[in-house]
């Protein structure tokens, strides 16, 4: 037991401990709750059905004609207060999206249209995730796609396994 407490403490992975079973599961159902990753979303655009959502893209004019996902609303987060109401139906849950997982702009716009009172997921890995993971974007020329990176997505399966 010794060993055990003396190797622990000094393993920076476990120098916490880890949550217990029950609080794990709480936060990993909330975290659920707050994100959807590029894949989830991605496949729900593409069925035949209504997704249920509608996407947000809460960068800069520039930023969207650089690319954005093709059925995404443009609304830079600096204007969701006042253009919100006018674009999104607030019945309708909305996922946000901003350049990266090294942006924090879709969790900006989340909490805007969150204290709006609509329902809101970030989508994790952002556009760059997008374009890597080789789904179909737009930008000002038209519609276009990446080979899909080998580090983000499965090379030779549409199902990461995930």
């Amino acid at each position: 037991m010794t060993s055990q407490l003396s190797a622990s403490m000094a393993n920076p992975v476990l120098r916490v401990p880890p949550a217990s079973p029950a609080a794990a599961a709480a936060y990993f159902g909330a975290s659920l709750a707050f994100h959807a990753d590029v894949s989830d979303v991605a496949a729900a655009l593409a069925a035949d059905a209504d997704p249920g959502f509608v996407v947000l893209d809460s960068r800069s004019a520039a930023s969207w004609d650089q690319g954005h996902i093709p059925s995404a609303v443009h609304l830079p987060t600096a204007l969701i207060a006042e253009q919100a109401r006018d674009l999104l139906d607030p019945a309708v849950p909305v996922v946000t999206y901003c350049w990266g997982p090294g942006c924090n702009g879709a969790t900006r716009a989340a909490l805007a249209l969150a204290e709006l009172g609509y329902q809101v997921k970030e989508m994790l890995g952002g556009f760059e995730y997008w374009a890597r993971e080789g789904f179909e974007f737009e930008t000002w020329e038209g519609r276009e796609r990446r080979t899909a990176d080998p580090l983000t997505a499965p090379v030779d399966s549409d199902d990461c396994g995930c």
